[in-house]
């Protein structure tokens, strides 16, 4: 006889799944079928009074909500500031659009050679497979295209975007993203997956996924035994506080890493859920302790109707200066800004070097200890061994361009490098 979910492995459920049986509750299909899509189905797992609900009714306007069973389970359905609660479920804030706001903020669009593609960065791409995701955060840097159709990419777009990476020697690392790849039937990502890893050039294909936080149900042995085929498996998942870390989650986490999946973890900073340097803190420490790197933490995005998510740039510095030196240096996560317009990730840390000579960089520490560092009497470039042959094989493979960006300075016959169409270019001579 089945199991109640009240009497299984797991917390007790709110009363809308207390009679489903465990076999039911840890199906991912089952909790994709039964994602919370209503005000009239959320208002029995958290209070909603009248306003609240005309306010989440008007707010799905912007972006649809479907909250799996398993995350909304995790809600304290008294808090309105639960972090899994903002998360999950719409306001009216997402419907005002800032003066910043943009549709496409990152130009995703813009920078696609192929449905679905973006090709940014010269030796990898991002594939968004599906416009599906088993829960829409609230703070979805892609609102504009998630939870559209909720389906995969039409067999036509995927063979184009292989065909396209075929084409493409350049391309060493692709990313399936979305929606969620880990939403597709594992027939249909082992397809993708294969036809890339028949691909000579291809050495690495990752995953973004946000299934171990928002439905651990969907890491199963069937889809363990078709990641282990197409080694090497990079995944980051998607974890932004501590109390998403449950132990279902944990036990998703460990089985990835068994079947040898390197794990890491991508955070949004996200105002009022934790842009705290504690709660940041806590959580990387409990992602290492999971053997889970805790890759990234992300400035929240220009997109539109999430402004109220953003926090300043200089309290994401401030929280990465918390952490430095005050915690493993494997646990601290790089601050990264996507910068609008396509001008991609960018590093944003604390400043450490405060002064420099021809002989000498003066440093600061975590702890505000000054030191000066000696530079070598002579660091000349000694030039390329003459048996290596690395930068031309790299070449050859179309993996590399000769000085791009602040090469064209450093080792190439420029002065400077100017944007196009300054006004001073265009002005005549007397």
């Amino acid at each position: 006889m089945s199991e109640s979910i009240n009497t299984a492995r797991v917390a007790i459920a709110p009363s809308p799944w207390h009679d489903v049986s465990w076999e039911h509750w840890d199906d991912w299909h089952w909790q994709i079928s039964n994602r919370i899509t209503t005000v009239e189905e959320l208002s029995q797992v958290i209070n909603l009074n009248d306003e609240e609900k005309k306010v989440i009714s008007k707010s799905l306007n912007t972006l649809r909500m479907a909250i799996t069973p398993y995350y909304a389970s995790l809600i304290d359905p008294e808090d309105r500031r639960c972090p899994i609660r903002m998360r999950a479920v719409p306001t009216m804030a997402e419907t005002h659009i800032s003066d910043e706001d943009l549709f496409d903020p990152l130009h995703e669009d813009l920078d696609s050679p192929s449905p679905g593609v973006t090709h940014r960065y010269p030796d990898r791409l991002l594939f968004l497979v599906t416009d599906q995701c088993s829960m829409y955060c609230r703070h979805c840097t892609r609102r504009r295209y998630s939870g559209e159709t909720d389906r995969p990419r039409s067999q036509s777009e995927m063979d184009a975007a292989i065909t396209y990476v075929r084409e493409t020697p350049g391309v060493r690392d692709v990313l399936l993203s979305g929606g969620d790849p880990f939403t597709l039937a594992t027939e249909r990502l082992e397809y993708l997956v294969a036809k890339l890893h028949e691909i000579p050039h291809v050495e690495i294909v990752r995953y973004g996924t946000a299934t171990p936080v928002v439905m651990p149900q969907r890491i199963t042995d069937e889809l363990l035994q078709m990641l282990k085929k197409y080694q090497p498996v990079w995944i980051n998942t998607h974890f932004n506080h501590p109390k998403e870390l449950t132990g279902r989650a944990k036990q998703a986490l460990a089985k990835l890493a068994d079947a040898g999946c390197v794990l890491g973890n991508q955070s949004a900073l996200l105002r009022g859920v934790n842009d705290c340097p504690y709660i940041i803190k806590e959580l990387c420490q409990r992602l290492v302790e999971n053997r889970v790197h805790p890759y990234r933490l992300y400035q929240c995005d220009l997109s539109q109707g999430i402004s109220h998510f953003r926090t300043s740039i200089s309290r994401g510095i401030e929280i990465i200066e918390h952490l430095k030196g005050h915690t493993t240096g494997f646990a601290v996560p790089e601050f990264m800004v996507d910068l609008p317009g396509g001008g991609g990730k960018t590093p944003v840390n604390p400043f450490y070097m405060i002064s420099q000579s021809d002989r000498a960089v003066i440093f600061r520490n975590y702890e505000g200890v000054i030191a000066k560092f000696a530079e070598p009497q002579d660091a000349r470039f000694l030039g390329c061994p003459e048996n290596c042959h690395i930068c031309q094989d790299r070449r050859e493979r179309g993996l590399d361009h000769p000085f791009v960006g602040l090469e064209q300075l450093y080792d190439g016959d420029k002065l400077s490098l100017e944007p196009s169409g300054l006004a001073r270019h265009k002005r005549k001579t007397v």
